[in-house]
């Protein structure tokens, strides 16, 4: 299945959760058997080769993706939760938000030091999130390949964001608008 039937299979939701915005929905890509599975084998097939010792996923659907890849990858999964939701010690890392800010942490002992670390989520759109996560890897002592996404909105700027952070990243398929 080429990039285009996996993009085909994902659902745009208009006017959600407010009006002028075009929700992405990955849930129908992930209920389609066929397509859930090119999406893995896509990211699985593009990381392959990066010695990826350490799939982090981004709370929520990260994880549902995150998880596949490390199988596939013959990777640990590593989840980067929201503030408050990992037991035992934790590190995190503050982010602002369109308006206010926000909060991720991940287990110290997730991330040994020099472990090679693939940061996975379904979207991609102002890049905020995914910015904290990769300097949350970082500050782990983890050494981040890549930000690896199904979709990218490029008009809200988010892999530019990365990129300006020194921070790589790839997306599976482009949407335009919000």
């Amino acid at each position: 299945m080429q990039h285009d039937a996996i993009r085909a299979l994902i659902r745009t939701i208009p006017d959600f959760p407010k009006p002028g915005i075009q929700f992405r929905d990955v849930t129908t890509l992930m209920n389609n058997a066929a397509g859930f599975a090119a999406a893995i084998n896509a990211l699985a097939d593009r990381y392959s080769q990066h010695a990826v010792d350490q799939v982090a996923g981004i709370e929520s659907r990260g994880f549902i993706f995150g998880s596949a890849l490390a199988i596939a990858l013959g990777a640990g999964f590593v989840p980067v939760r929201k503030s408050g939701k990992l037991p035992g010690a934790r590190i995190g890392r503050d982010y602002q938000l369109e308006y206010g800010s926000d909060r991720l942490e991940l287990h110290v002992d997730a991330i040994r030091v020099d472990q090679r670390v693939l940061l996975v989520d379904d979207l991609i759109a102002t890049g905020g999130t995914a910015e904290a996560a990769g300097h949350l890897i970082q500050q782990a002592g983890g050494r981040l390949i890549e930000c690896a996404f199904i979709v990218d909105l490029p008009q809200l700027g988010g892999r530019r964001r990365l990129l300006e952070a020194g921070i790589a990243s790839y997306a599976l398929c482009e949407f335009d608008g919000h």
